[in-house]
Order: structure tokens, then sequence, then C-alpha cells
């Protein structure tokens, strides 16, 4: 599956639609559709169904699960552009297959940032880079079994679970292993407020993980 199913003209349809959403102001949060006005999902596609994305877009609908995720938490502001600056950061052609895996290492690992700097406990923290290295083996190419996640998936609510202080960014593990990358953003955001201690720190999250986003399609690689 290629993104826009490598046509040109069909990026630039839905751009536009997105566009004059955003020219007139009708982006809007908390509904998929009110007097006109639309959500971020809904304006891209007319529908607010994930899966519509893969055969009108070519983009995967987990991608989609996220990008929606984001819209719902980001600034009121920054959330009216993110339906355009989602599309417009996609190559037409591009192979978006690993960009919700190699999202999911930035958000867990990432040096400055990342969720394995808040995660409370060494129980928790070890989940984390479990759930890491499985990420990296598929980004590589290997295949890892159903039995790994799951033993990766159980691991992580075990510990969640068991230590309220390290529960947020064990969830994030947690559902990283579950392919709910959807959840694990919202759980990673939340275990930096648990460590920065307030509202700002969990937007300001947000923030950083939808720049991480952008910066992953803009990676994606296109076929020749």
């Amino acid at each position: 599956m290629l993104a826009f199913h490598n046509n040109p003209e069909l990026k630039d349809e839905y751009l536009a639609r997105v566009r004059a959403h955003v020219v007139i102001d009708e982006i809007i949060k908390g509904q998929c559709w009110h007097n006109m006005r639309s959500g971020g999902v809904f304006c891209n596609i007319y529908t607010g169904r994930y899966q519509d994305y893969e055969p009108w877009l070519g983009i995967p609908a987990q991608l989609a699960c996220v990008e929606d995720r984001l819209f719902m938490n980001l600034p009121l502001a920054k959330a009216k552009l993110w339906p355009e600056l989602f599309l417009s950061s996609i190559a037409v052609g591009a192979d978006l297959s690993l960009v919700v895996s190699k999202f999911i290492v930035r958000v867990l690992g990432d040096s400055e940032r990342g969720c394995n700097l808040h995660a409370g406990t060494p129980d928790s923290e070890v989940v984390i880079n479990l759930v890491i290295k499985l990420y990296e083996r598929k980004i590589a190419g290997d295949v890892v079994s159903a039995e790994e996640w799951e033993i990766a998936r159980c691991t992580a609510y075990e510990v969640a679970y068991d230590t309220p202080a390290a529960e947020d960014a064990a969830y994030a593990a947690a559902t990283a292993a579950n392919d709910a990358a959807d959840a694990t953003v919202v759980y990673a955001a939340d275990a930096a407020a648990d460590f920065d201690s307030g509202y700002n720190a969990r937007v300001s999250h947000y923030e950083w993980m939808a720049d991480i986003l952008i910066e992953e399609l803009k990676n994606a690689s296109v076929p020749q």
C-alpha cells in the first residue's frame, strides 16, 4: 500500500478539502460533525472510520488513529492546523508501513523525552526497553513472533498493575506491545506529566509527539 495510491491528484484533492475547512474555521474538537464543522479525521475523509484511510488514501488505519489522538490533545490553535500538516507531510507514493513502529520507538526510547526517562521504577524501565527492542527488530525486517509480543504485553501489564509509581509508563509499553499506538500516546503523555507534575508537561509532550510523527512521515521512503 502506497500513500495516496501513488496518485498526486488524489493528494491535491484531499489537501484542498482540508484547507477549505481551515480557511472558514470549520475544524473543531470533541465531535465528528456539528453544524457543518468537523473533527480532524472527519474533515479529511468525511467519515469517522479510521479504516477508510486505507482504501481511500493509502494510509494505514493505525496511523489515522494516532493522528486523531494527537489532534484531540493538541492545543486548539495547533489542532486546527494539524489535519493539513499531517496530510501535507506525506509524500505521494510513500511506504508508511513502518512509520508507527518508528514513532513508538521514539516515544518510548528518545534520549531526551522518551517514556523510559519517566519509567518510575527499574521494572518499568525494563519492560519499556523490552518493547523498544521488539519494535527495533520489526523495523530491521526481523519477524517478531506472536509469543514474544504476548510476553512483552503481559509483563508490562503486570508491572502496571503492581506498581502505581510506574503505572502510566508501563501502560505505555503494554499498549505499544498490544498494537495500540493511539493509547500509547496517551499513557506516554501521562507519564511525562507524572514526572514533571503538571498539565503543561502533558500538553508539551503531545506537541513533541506530534512533531516526531511529522518527522517520521516526512522520512518515509518512496519506493523507486
